[in-house]
């Protein structure tokens, strides 16, 4: 072993003996010819990634091979300087880019190695930034004298304060972060302004072994070295005793998702949106130079909808019961490899918000031990254990039993208190538009990004079911049927080329109510009149009506059972079809980037302000929109929505609920102003949701927990009634189809408390 040790040495000790005989001068003058040009550090242009926000400035997601901010060392806390300086390089400041006294240290530690001692560094920052910008991390006597001579050239070109900025902004600090105000981004979620002590510390501490002591992987690592730093800090007269003793008592919160892009907001897959607008029009470049997204979405109401979409997917979770382990891992003996086994098994498992992952170490029905990932040992009882009580039983199966080594996921159940829980395995999505202009108000593909990258909002293609109903609806309206008209609700049974063989619809409760209205039939989602009334249209002219409203008539079949949503469908589809309805008649297209910017703020992309009023927007006659709203209105009123208006106390919400065969799909679209939003619920893989499991259960809740705080400062209004209307009866006609002596022009039948309301402005900003 001790020719290997020698040889791994010589380098470093040989540069020493150089740097003190005075032999290091003309050597290094004698390479300086030879030695890269310093431009990329004199010129310094970092690498800075794209960043997106919201429209209201919340940053929301961050992209590029590097996470990087550029901040003026002016700007840089003196604490964080101070606490880089005393670990790095105390004497920074008084040597001229070879610290003689560090180096004379490190020689005489380096000879002490040699017998099996501590080994230490001599390079400065000066030196490191040599390094990190030309040359590898190879320990070779040439390497190290080249090191030492681009320091030396550094130094005459630069300032202190330049040389510590560009080093402060430049150097890997793991997790993709570089420099030290991304990385207090990326560990604590801060800027670095708001830095503890403990926390500026723990920073400091990474630059020696940013992957060693990374507080995420290597929590305890991490720890010891920012201890390190703190009692550096305090040998040096940094920090005082008391600050000392705070700062090691303080309790560390670290971003356990290691600051992806979009973590705590919710918005990830607003985020990778943007970032394939911003790739599409500046390719590489957009990853590199600094540019900001702008997007149309509302940061309050995107962390309504990805709450609204977690809290309902985990609740429609729990209903169905725990299904047991993630995983299971062999636990050896030996404490050290039980630890090693441990910490292998949870890195294994994707972290995801509000998930943490664990090991049981012991298990009984009153009580569960657990390992988690930072090398904490957590003890579970009570209510804690309620959810996987059935897995504690002596009698449950083997698949489904807690038992050591068993992989499972925890969740905090208040102060200091832990519960047993599982990650959603069922698929869940969620969009909101402005009914007006087409801009995203809030967007969520998945129960987690980090557990699916795939966006359910814009391509999963899924069966609509009844959220169908209201377009086929709209075509009868088309050709003379009302909302009063009446139509059977009795047995029909097909057997033609139009339905396939013996083809006989059915209403979900198997019941039939005989003769009922139009409006009847949709606002209690009757499966036979909705068929009954697309077979007296002829399919063709109701497909061709749906393409009106942007769906791909590709996707739909051309027989009845398009009737009950049998076709393909995304969520984004919808809200942009329901919004046809929500805003008196007009197509508008969706809208989410509406800025990119240079680092400078010089805008090199800017969306057109849409103008939904454009007659070339007009696909639906405001009288057909206005009867469609009026029974989609009924629905939340009376119908299978009606949870919506207790649960709001609003009276101009309108929407409809949607569950396919088997509920293998579950749905509502809907729209209350000029919001309008769709929730959606469903497998992957698709299957059955649960037979007691229908729209109403699985997607209206997280709708109306969205909804109650989009609408919270809207005031409820009622629509124009359009000209060419005319009351027969107790409901609306074209005024054409009225007799001419019973039609009367009709009045508004507000409600008390409803305003009438138009389209806004065109001109308005969105």
């Amino acid at each position: 072993m001790m020719p290997s040790c020698r040889s791994r040495l010589f380098p470093r000790f040989a540069l020493s003996a150089l740097l003190l005989s005075g032999a290091w001068a003309p050597a290094a003058a004698g390479i300086l010819d030879e030695i890269p040009d310093i431009g990329a550090v004199t010129d310094y242009r970092p690498k800075v990634p794209l960043r997106v926000y919201t429209a209201d400035g919340v940053l929301i997601g961050e992209f590029g091979a590097e996470r990087r901010d550029f901040v003026p060392v002016a700007k840089i806390p003196p604490l964080m300087k101070a606490a880089v300086l005393a670990i790095e390089d105390a004497r920074f400041y008084e040597h001229g880019g070879i610290d003689w006294i560090r180096a004379l240290g490190a020689a005489k530690a380096n000879l002490g190695a040699l017998g099996g001692g501590y080994r230490q560094g001599a390079s400065t920052i000066t030196m490191q930034v040599a390094r990190n910008f030309f040359l590898s991390r190879d320990k070779t006597l040439p390497r190290k004298l080249t090191e030492a001579a681009l320091a030396y050239k550094i130094e005459q070109a630069l300032s202190k304060d330049q040389i510590l900025e560009v080093y402060m902004n430049q150097i890997y600090l793991g997790q993709r972060s570089y420099g030290f105000s991304s990385a207090a981004r990326t560990y604590f979620g801060k800027p670095l302004e708001a830095l503890s002590l403990a926390e500026t510390a723990m920073l400091a501490g990474l630059p020696q072994n940013p992957s060693r002591h990374n507080p995420v992987a290597n929590p305890q690592r991490a720890q010891q070295r920012q201890q390190a730093v703190l009692k550096r800090m305090l040998a040096l007269d940094k920090i005082t005793e008391a600050q000392y003793r705070r700062a090691l008592a303080e309790p560390l919160q670290v971003r356990r998702d290691g600051g992806a892009a979009g973590a705590g907001a919710g918005a990830e897959y607003v985020a990778e949106l943007a970032r394939q607008a911003a790739y599409a029009r500046f390719g590489q470049a957009a990853y590199e130079r600094g540019y900001t997204v702008t997007t149309t979405i509302l940061a309050a109401e995107q962390s309504a909808a990805y709450q609204a979409v977690r809290r309902n997917a985990i609740a429609y979770d729990r209903r169905h019961g725990y299904r047991g382990p993630e995983a299971r891992v062999k636990l050896p003996a030996g404490t050290r490899e039980r630890e090693q086994a441990i910490a292998d098994a949870l890195l294994q498992r994707p972290a995801i918000d509000g998930f943490v992952a664990a090991v049981v170490l012991a298990a009984s029905p009153k009580r569960v031990v657990v390992a988690t990932r930072d090398g904490q040992s957590l003890d579970i009882s009570g209510a804690g254990l309620g959810f996987a009580a059935p897995a504690l039983s002596p009698t449950a199966k083997a698949g489904l039993r807690l038992a050591p080594g068993a992989v499972i996921r925890i969740a905090s159940a208040g102060k200091n208190a832990w519960a047993i829980t599982q990650v959603p395995q069922v698929a869940a999505a969620f969009v909101a538009l402005d009914a007006h202009t087409g801009t995203y108000r809030a967007l969520v593909g998945g129960f987690d990004y980090q557990l699916q990258k795939l966006n359910h909002v814009t391509q999963a293609w899924r069966q609509p079911g009844s959220v169908i109903k209201p377009f086929v609806y709209s075509a009868g309206l088309e050709r003379g049927f009302f909302p009063g008209t009446t139509i059977v609700d009795a047995p029909l049974d097909f057997s033609d080329e139009k339905a396939g063989a013996s083809w006989s619809p059915r209403n979900d409760d198997g019941l039939f109510e005989g003769p009922i209205t139009v409006r009847h039939a949709l606002t209690h989602s009757r499966n036979v009149p909705t068929v009954r009334m697309l077979h007296s249209l002829d399919v063709g002219y109701a497909r061709e009506h749906l393409a009106r409203f942007g769906f791909d008539l590709a996707r739909h079949p051309g027989n009845l059972t398009l009737a009950l949503g049998t076709g393909a469908v995304t969520p984004l589809q919808v809200a942009s079809a329901y919004a046809v309805f929500a805003n008196g008649g007009y197509r508008v297209e969706p809208l989410l980037v509406t800025t990119i910017q240079d680092r400078e703020g010089k805008v090199l992309f800017e969306a057109p302000r849409p103008r939904p009023r454009q007659d070339s927007a007009r696909v639906l006659d405001a009288r057909n929109a206005f009867l469609a709203d009026s029974m989609l209105r009924d629905v939340a009123r009376h119908g299978t929505a009606a949870q919506a208006s207790r649960q709001l106390q609003r009276l101009d919400l309108a929407g409809k609920t949607g569950t396919t065969s088997n509920a293998i799909d579950g749905w509502f679209a809907g729209y209350a102003g000029h919001v309008v939003a769709v929730a959606w619920m469903g497998y992957d893989e698709p299957r059955s949701l649960g037979s007691r499991e229908f729209g109403s259960t699985l997607a209206l809740p997280a709708w109306i927990d969205y909804m109650r705080v989009a609408l919270a400062r809207l005031p409820q209004r009622a629509p124009l009634v359009p000209e060419g209307l005319a009351r027969v009866g107790d409901d609306w006609v074209y005024a054409e189809y009225a007799a001419q002596e019973t039609a009367e022009q009709p009045q508004p039948d507000l409600q008390p408390d409803l305003q009438p309301d138009s389209l806004p402005d065109p001109q308005a900003s969105p």
